[in-house]
């Protein structure tokens, strides 16, 4: 099935995802609220990811307009060339995670209608809010009815999607068990797939880092959304030399953090996303300490003072274990929760091969002074997205996937858009057509 809302109708479309940014600007707070209410996290970061996706669907919409073939021609004769298109696929599924639910929708959604497809998208059954308004949103900028769906429903539900024989091209973010089951399912059918999967990501500090800076970018790389990101990097290389002055400023910075109310404005960490997640969270850290590690901090059910409304029960304090080794469960495996694990290395060879020693590879970081060190880390890290002084940051435009086991394909990027296309190459013969079969007349 070909998607009619493509070519035909691109100067229309433009005007359409700026209405969408348009209208996701207008709503902001409203989705920032429904965003923390859904996922727990705090309300001032809801805010940003909803702000951020606004300034996506603008890039997208400028995209629509670069979607462009080649014309080459072929010799020897001058009037004969070929011309490639690209296509879209018609109708593609979507399929999100709990954690950033309305940037998945919008991550998902506009690339694919901005390429000329339709979207069918299952949101987490445990955060449907956001991308339920998003459908409507769509419809109040212009957009037809049923260019972009919603289906609401858990793991039967994406499976009826993926096998649904109109359904031409699969995304699906996700654990990298679901990955694989979404994969079978595309292989099965011949259709492409993007899948973005888990990740147990390394962020190194070396030893002529400023300190207070990977400070700051540990906790980027570890607390945010409660430590529910997929890209976080839960596993910290800290050079020997200085490994204890690191920690304590570390430390004194984590104490700082404020486990609260979602809504309240000093809230720094908000609730995890289940009971049944929180206590996952934990069986990591007990593990880790019956392994060895030693708990310096958190990982503690918090308490509130008595005239307080919330329910702690979902709430867990950002905790940090040191002492830790690389073949400790909660070092080796995505923990998905507000978790560090501090590690010591001693050579730059020995920390690269020991960041390289997982099968996933999302993410990376590096924390240096010296560029060029920076920039040698960087190229031998076997990751997606390495941040060089910094963490988790996705402005528009950079690509954001992963390598090995974290999936295939490119989210948030021009790649993207191009992966939502199909290339048909057109030849044009100029001239006269020879004889396909000459006969000899010897």
């Amino acid at each position: 099935m070909r998607c009619v809302f493509s070519l035909s109708y691109v100067t229309s479309y433009f005007q359409v995802l700026h209405n969408v940014a348009a209208l996701v600007r207008a709503e902001s707070k409203w989705l920032a609220e429904l965003e923390a209410l859904d996922t727990g996290k705090p309300l001032w970061e809801a805010q940003a990811d909803i702000d951020a996706c606004a300034d996506v669907i603008v890039m997208f919409a400028g995209f629509v307009l670069t979607l462009t073939g080649v014309h080459v021609p072929v010799p020897p004769n001058p009037g004969s060339f070929y011309y490639t298109r690209r296509e879209p696929f018609g109708v593609c599924a979507g399929i999100g995670a709990w954690n950033f639910p309305f940037q998945m929708a919008i991550w998902k959604s506009v690339p694919a209608l901005a390429a000329g497809n339709a979207m069918v998208f299952k949101p987490s059954p445990l955060t449907p809010l956001t991308a339920t308004r998003l459908s409507e949103l769509y419809v109040k900028a212009g957009c037809p009815g049923g260019l972009f769906s919603i289906v609401l429903g858990g793991v039967e539900t994406g499976q009826t999607l993926l096998n649904h024989p109109v359904v031409s091209k699969i995304s699906f973010t996700g654990s990298v068990g679901g990955g694989r089951s979404v994969l079978s399912t595309a292989a099965n059918r011949i259709v492409p797939g993007t899948v973005e999967l888990g990740g147990k990501s390394a962020l190194i500090i070396m030893p002529d880092a400023d300190l207070n800076e990977a400070v700051k970018g540990t906790l980027m790389a570890n607390f945010y959304s409660q430590g529910q990101v997929c890209s976080n990097a839960g596993r910290v290389f800290v050079h020997k030399s200085i490994f204890g002055e690191f920690q304590n400023k570390l430390l004194i910075a984590v104490e700082k953090l404020r486990v609260g109310d979602p809504f309240d404005p000093n809230t720094s960490v908000g609730a995890l996303i289940t009971t049944e997640h929180k206590s996952k969270v934990i069986s990591y850290i007990t593990s880790a300490v019956s392994e060895g590690a030693v708990l310096l901090y958190g990982g503690k059910q918090p308490v509130f003072p008595s005239d307080s409304d919330l329910n702690p029960v979902n709430f867990l304090s950002p905790c940090v274990l040191c002492r830790c080794c690389d073949d400790m469960q909660a070092v080796r495996e995505e923990i998905f929760g507000p978790v560090v694990t501090l590690l010591q290395f001693e050579t730059e060879e020995e920390v690269i091969q020991r960041a390289n020693n997982s099968d996933l590879g999302l993410a990376g970081g590096v924390f240096s002074n010296n560029l060029s060190t920076a920039h040698r880390i960087a190229s031998q890290l076997e990751c997606g997205s390495v941040y060089v002084n910094s963490y988790n940051v996705y402005p528009p435009g950079i690509p954001f996937g992963g390598y090995k086991q974290s999936g295939f394909g490119r989210e948030n990027s021009l790649e993207t858009l191009l992966s939502y296309t199909q290339i048909k190459a057109v030849y044009v013969e100029g001239g006269s057509l020879p004889d396909p079969f000459p006969v000899s007349t010897g």
